[in-house]
């Protein structure tokens, strides 16, 4: 079982400012997995901490197959019983991803992070210079976890791609 979860917070451009950052500092952070998890290959967590609905956490589970992770824009690759994450290109319009990134390899039992920040348009027309912002948080269990896993644990890999989405140079670590 490969277990995922995106723990996502959502905020609008109105929403940039010193005291709303301070207001979603920390939303990001892992939640306990549902329990029980659901069988399948491949459970998806996928946690959302909207503006728009008071940062409350929302959260959905869904399983299915390795390509389940593309509704996260994520490729998994299985080669015996080790995991490959890719980040796929996806809608953000800043930063603007070409191709495919390979994030991490995972061992049976290993647990990878990454971390990334976002600005999408509202529409994809060109003609409206609406945006919203979101921060990301995944983590990926190759190999069933204890509910409180991701909150509770260090990852065995960790990527973060953060990025000033309102300019200045980027800020990147791995370990």
């Amino acid at each position: 079982m490969i277990v995922i979860q995106r723990v996502r917070v959502r905020w609008s451009a109105a929403g940039r400012g010193a005291r709303q950052a301070d207001a979603r500092r920390g939303l990001n952070q892992p939640v306990t997995l549902p329990a029980p998890l659901p069988a399948g290959d491949v459970v998806v967590h996928d946690v959302l901490a909207d503006e728009a609905a008071g940062y409350t956490h929302r959260g959905e589970v869904l399983t299915g197959g390795v390509s389940i992770a593309r509704s996260l824009d994520l490729r998994l690759t299985v080669d015996g019983s080790a995991v490959t994450v890719e980040r796929l290109p996806g809608r953000e319009a800043f930063p603007r991803a070409g191709a495919s990134t390979r994030l991490f390899t995972l061992t049976h039992g290993q647990v990878g992070r990454y971390r990334a920040n976002f600005r999408f348009r509202f529409t994809d027309c060109a003609c409206d210079p609406s945006w919203y912002y979101e921060d990301w948080a995944v983590r990926v269990s190759n190999g069933h976890v204890a509910h409180d896993r991701f909150p509770r644990g260090e990852p065995d890999h960790d990527v973060d791609n953060h990025v000033h989405l309102y300019g200045g140079p980027a800020r990147r670590s791995s370990r």
